[in-house]
Parts: structure tokens; sequence; C-alpha cells
């Protein structure tokens, strides 16, 4: 696979049902030019993040398709999970890689944003550099109020309508919700495990680490906000219930501006001043190289330059296997690309 190479990451709302699952991720499958690298469910946050890679127009059509299995198999009128969501499928963004530009994502998101609402009646919103106006361009901000605040926000005209797709409450938007379809460099979601089980201490450093900061308001009513420590990060505590510990579940915006050993001694400093360790972290989906040999300069002996050796030391002193294998091969995209194996 060679040329124009795009990746798309679908995040569905299914991580507990294998069936559906599988239903929802062969759809990507069989199209000439575009794999399917990566599927991660998680049951605590039942949600399946599913990464597909190749030339533009076959992983926009493996996009589609996956977005229409997911409305023919899964009702957000009974889906609950840790993570926030706002449809069947939560979020869809295109990521230049190789011998494309933002600007062709740009038109991806749009291309793909419209079919869906002409061909599947669905609502779509357009975020990051494909967002019609500034207020528009940070998936939080669209989302805000989940699936359970959009027949309201339909009802009442906003704030943030659908760029496309219908604009009131119906049977389809009922039950698959909204779709946020964008363009953005590589975002790492990257998860520090925390050893304990209430979130406690992963929740005061989800909301010391992250960009945002934390909203303070006085007795008055007065609010005003303390930025936090870590650039283009969004985290959040969250107990991981399956394997009684917590995680500061983080997406890291720009990992040449925050990498994720910062992210990870952040966090780390955080809770270990509430006598609380952390133990390891998660990748969540694929992981370009450069961020994998970033963190293991950090962690391995200096001088070192093989990148086998580097990419070692950030699985080490990360502790990226620590709840599952951490297999470089299938979770690094250009090594994956480079296997030709499909996940």
């Amino acid at each position: 696979m060679t040329g124009r190479i795009v990746e798309c990451v679908p995040n569905f709302s299914e991580g507990t049902n294998q069936d559906t699952i599988r239903k929802i991720s062969d759809a990507g499958r069989g199209i000439e030019g575009a794999r399917v690298l990566g599927i991660e469910p998680d049951s605590d946050y039942n949600r399946t993040v599913l990464t597909i890679a190749g030339e533009p127009d076959a992983v926009i059509e493996a996009a589609f398709r996956v977005i229409k299995a997911a409305s023919e198999n899964i009702d957000m009128r009974i889906h609950e999970g840790e993570h926030p969501r706002i449809g069947a499928v939560d979020v869809c963004p295109f990521i230049p890689l190789e011998g494309v530009t933002m600007e062709d994502c740009v038109d991806l998101s749009n291309k793909l944003a419209r079919r869906v609402s002409d061909e599947l009646n669905l609502c779509t919103f357009l975020y990051g550099a494909a967002a019609a106006s500034p207020d528009r361009e940070l998936l939080s901000d669209l989302r805000k109020g989940q699936y359970e605040s959009l027949e309201q926000r339909l009802s009442n005209g906003g704030p943030h309508l659908p760029d496309f797709g219908p604009k009131e409450w119906n049977e389809q938007t009922s039950k698959f919700g909204a779709v946020v379809i964008g363009a953005r460099q590589i975002l790492v979601a990257y998860n520090v495990n925390v050893d304990e089980k209430d979130a406690k201490a992963a929740k005061i450093a989800g909301s010391l680490v992250r960009s945002s900061g934390r909203l303070l308001k006085n007795s008055h009513g007065q609010k005003t906000r303390i930025p936090g420590m870590l650039p283009m990060v969004q985290g959040m505590g969250l107990p991981l219930e399956s394997h009684n510990i917590s995680q500061v579940s983080m997406n890291l915006r720009d990992v040449s501006i925050t990498p994720m050993h910062i992210a990870f001694e952040a966090v780390k400093s955080i809770v270990n001043d509430h006598d609380v360790q952390t133990c390891g972290s998660e990748l969540v989906g694929l992981v370009p190289l450069a961020a994998m040999l970033d963190a293991g300069r950090w962690y391995s002996e200096i001088d070192v330059e093989d990148e086998a050796e580097l990419v070692n030391a950030a699985v080490k002193g990360l502790g990226l296997d620590y709840l599952a294998p951490f297999i470089p091969n299938e979770r690094i995209i250009e090594w994956a690309l480079a296997s030709g194996v499909e996940a």
C-alpha cells in the first residue's frame, strides 16, 4: 500500500456484545485499498475503537459501511457506558498519514457527513479542521449533554445543531443518535492506570492535567477556570471496574507537544501525592511510531537509536502491557501497515 494513505478511527457505542462488534467491524472489511488495522472493545466504556487505513476513497467507503452497520445493530435508547457519547458511532475522524493533506481530510469529512445524512437520514456534525466555525471545533462541545440531551437540543433549536441531516427528533435519530465526523492530526487515546477502585485520585489527576483545568464557582455563582498542567490534552478520571482499578483517560491531541511519557509521569506524580500508585498504562487504538520512539528515548539508556530497542523501552517504561500484551507490529501504525495483516 503506497502513495496516498489516510487513517480513519470510528468509535462505536458497543464494547460488550461480541456478535455486534464483529458485525460492525466486518462491515469495514473487503474493500480494496483499505484495511482494518485495529479493533479494541472496552466493556467498561461500552465502546469499541476501530482503526482503518488506506487509500482515501477506499477508507471513506469503509467508514460509511461501518456507520450503516452501527445504525442497524445498536440502539442508543438502551445504551449505557462510562465514556461520553452522542450516538451509535460517536466520532469518526480522518487523519492524514502519507501523501494526504489536512484539506483532503476536510473534504473526506464533508463527503462522508453528507452521504450519511442523505442515504441514512442521520444527524451528522463536523468537527476539528472540518468544523464550520471555531466554536464547533471541539468534540466535547458538540456532544455536551451526550445522547440523552440530543432530543431537547433539536427541539430547542440548539445549541449546536447538526451540520447535515434531520433537525428534528425522529425514529432514526432516537435509535442512532448522531455522529461527529471530522479531520484532525493524529490523536493518541491514552489511559494511565491508577491502583484504586473509587477513582478518587484519578479524578483529581484528570482535572489537573487536562488543558481546560478546573472550573471554580464561588457562593455568588461567579465562575472562573484554572488552566491545567498539560497543553493539548483532554482528560478525566474513571473507575475501571473489570480490573478493580481506575484510569485517567486522556486524548493527547498533539503528542509532539505533550508526549505519552510526560502525560504518564504527570499523572503518576499527582496520584503519588495522594498515596496512590500507578500500575502501567493503556493505548486505545494505534499509535504513530514517532510517539513510541519519543517515549523510548526518555526511558532508555542515553544514545540508544535502534527503533526496536526504543519501542521496547517505551512499552516497559509506560507499562503498556499491564492490562493486555502490547504487540508492536499490530499497534504501531507504520509497522501494522507494513505487515499487511488485518486485525
